[in-house]
């Protein structure tokens, strides 16, 4: 499958949390984690962020809210 990037890491991140990710995706993603300390640290940021908002359900969001949310999320990834 080949060694996985930034990008596609961001966008696996809550599938990873949530235990969702199928086992090979689950090794690159983990990999990458351990070659990539940006990825580490916007992982433990994803998870603070979660620990003090807590679990949202999932249509307590409209699809407009939840499309901004994931694009500033990957902007202050890529640091805009």
């Amino acid at each position: 499958m080949g060694t996985m990037d930034c990008a596609t890491f961001v966008e696996l991140v809550t599938d990873f949390l949530e235990g969702a990710l199928p086992e090979a995706e689950e090794e690159r993603f983990v990999e990458h984690l351990t070659l990539c300390d940006g990825c580490e640290t916007y992982l433990e940021q994803f998870r603070r962020t979660i620990d003090t908002l807590g679990e949202l359900p999932a249509d307590s969001l409209s699809a407009e809210a939840r499309a901004k949310l994931l694009t500033a999320f990957r902007g202050f990834r890529r640091g805009e």
